[in-house]
């Protein structure tokens, strides 16, 4: 009987253990066969248009009014192309330029070509942007076009500065983490 208990007791633990391994587990994201594992804090969310591929609201930091979000999406258009629109959506401080507030590198992501540009000031929200409306100051886009294996992806990270600075190096270590 003692050793039933115990069982009992040590499957139970078990199944605890699990479950909160599972709370703690972000949400898998393929693209083209790559995947990486978001942060257990992003909140998956249906996309809010057909442009969208997948979306996740991230939590706000102290302080800020609103949260940040990851979109992603499969569209057409050059990475020049893209990179040239995400910094028309965007207005320097007085006395800068968008040279001085942005900065454009390139890096492999499992593999691939990407590009990323990391931008802050006042974002001028397109018309369709269903989740930020209108001018939003002291906003900050980390957009990354990933020319994948068989589509070309953008990723955007986009919020008021402070919230996507606290989810930055999240955001590096998921896209690092895309693989085969």
């Amino acid at each position: 009987m003692r050793t039933l208990i115990l069982v009992g007791l040590a499957v139970a633990g078990l199944a605890w253990c699990v479950n909160a391994q599972e709370k703690t587990k972000g949400t898998k994201v393929t693209l083209d066969g790559l995947s990486s594992v978001t942060p257990a804090d992003w909140v998956k969310g249906t996309p809010a248009s057909t442009m969208r591929f997948a979306q996740f609201r991230l939590p706000k930091a102290e302080g800020d009014a609103e949260g940040a979000e990851v979109a992603i999406f499969k569209l057409g258009g050059s990475t020049r192309q893209n990179v040239d629109r995400w910094k028309a959506q965007f207005q320097p401080p007085a006395g800068k330029t968008l040279d001085d507030v942005s900065k454009e590198t390139t890096m492999k992501i499992g593999g691939h070509s990407a590009t990323q540009l990391d931008i802050t000031g006042t974002y001028n929200a397109p018309p369709f942007d269903p989740t930020f409306k209108g001018k939003k100051t002291g906003f900050r886009l980390v957009g990354i076009q990933l020319e994948g294996p068989e589509n070309a992806y953008q990723i955007k990270l986009l919020g008021p500065a402070k919230t996507v600075e606290k989810h930055k190096k999240a955001f590096d270590e998921w896209i690092k983490g895309f693989k085969k």
